[in-house]
């Protein structure tokens, strides 16, 4: 039994959840230093990760699109500041034509001397974006989106289920228009303009009919959209206790990201927030019965990954509060950035997901990506899926 559980497991890979845990520390990280050479080193750090822990599944291949994402975050920062930033004194690289604004427009201007300071400060800024960016999109290549869908809490399952119907619904809409195009090419008969989009229409839609009454009668099966009677007062008490928790978790983060922003630091409100997100979540879930077959688990691996993210995040925190230097790039006057051992010894234990973690597959060792699993796939029944 044991074995055929590791075997499973294997297939499966990591719980999503850690994955995005994982991604989203990382991504905090990035977002308190302005080193170049910290960020070069946390995408390269995420991309490598996702090189040999990635599967074979369509999603897989999105961090290269977040990559191409990037570097187009990167040049609008840039030609923003060119053309409309505020004029920072330094080495003039070119000017341009200066067109006056009033005075209510302070802050900003169009045209005029373009330093050499002032790009590399915003090529920086959009380097930051671009590296938080590359770590949410390392966790879309890592995490099935259907796994993680299905690990959503009681209370937010009605919603779980409309965006996985939603995920599916273009790759199914492809399929079926590549599976009629084909059809009718083997027919001799047009696929092309108004005669092929004719001959088509009708098996798409006659398709879609057909997936959309299967998914009515699976989801009736399961049990979709029991509800379980709960007292007025009990409603309202999970409503405001979410309600509140959102509010203070936004302002933790807010509050971690932004040093000095809040008095007492943004962690007392991401705990008490978090704490009452989930007591929230916990009683409004009562109003769903729900049961899962072979629900994903939370082990070792998953908690050795979670810890390396914030164990990236914490070096970094670490460092601002110590004022270890090297953290942001000085600029004015200009110095070649220092790598500073702290952060950099934290991005080092952010790797360790490509050690600890279920090879895909149900392979050892740090190889390419593994099969794919049926449950991955986007021609078996995604949104099915999910109601279990």
């Amino acid at each position: 039994m044991s074995g055929a559980r590791t075997t499973r497991r294997g297939r499966l890979g990591l719980h999503p959840g850690a994955w995005w845990l994982w991604a989203g520390c990382m991504a905090g990280a990035a977002i308190r230093t302005t080193n170049p050479l910290l960020l070069a080193l946390i995408a390269a750090a995420a991309a490598f990760v996702v090189s040999t822990r990635r599967t074979s599944a369509p999603w897989s291949r999105s961090l290269i699109v977040f990559f191409r994402l990037g570097l187009v975050v990167i040049v609008v920062r840039v030609v923003l500041q060119v053309v409309f930033g505020n004029r920072l004194p330094g080495h003039v690289l070119f000017t341009l034509p200066h067109v006056p604004l009033p005075s209510w427009a302070r802050g900003v201007s169009i045209g005029g001397p373009v330093t050499f300071e002032a790009v590399l400060q915003a090529a920086v800024e959009g380097l930051r974006l671009a590296v938080v960016l590359i770590c949410f999109g390392a966790a879309n290549s890592l995490a099935s989106p259907y796994r993680l869908l299905r690990c959503l809490p009681a209370v937010l399952y009605e919603a779980g289920v409309a965006v996985t119907v939603s995920l599916a619904f273009a790759p199914e809409v492809v399929m079926a228009i590549g599976n009629v195009r084909d059809a009718r090419r083997l027919r001799g008969r047009p696929t092309r303009g108004v005669a092929g989009l004719r001959g088509m229409a009708i098996p798409v839609l006659e398709a879609a009919l057909d997936r959309s009454l299967q998914l009515a009668s699976s989801m009736d099966a399961r049990g979709y959209g029991r509800r379980v009677t709960l007292a007025r007062n009990t409603r309202r008490m999970a409503s405001g206790s979410s309600a509140a928790g959102l509010l203070l978790v936004m302002a933790g983060v807010y509050g971690i990201l932004d040093v000095g922003s809040l008095p007492v630091g943004g962690i007392p409100f991401l705990a008490v927030g978090a704490v009452l997100v989930g007591a929230g979540m916990a009683v409004g879930g009562r109003r769903t019965e729900r049961t899962r077959y072979r629900p994903d688990v939370w082990r070792g691996p998953e908690w050795a990954v979670t810890a390396s993210g914030a164990a990236v995040l914490a070096s970094f925190i670490a460092a601002s509060v110590l004022g270890v230097q090297g953290m942001q790039l000085q600029i004015y006057p200009l110095h070649v950035p220092l790598l500073p051992l702290l952060p950099t010894a934290g991005i080092l234990v952010g790797l360790l997901p490509a050690a600890v973690a279920p090879a895909p597959g149900g392979r050892s060792g740090t190889g390419g990506p593994g099969p794919l699993e049926p449950s991955e796939s986007v021609a078996v029944e995604p949104a099915e899926a999910a109601l279990t």
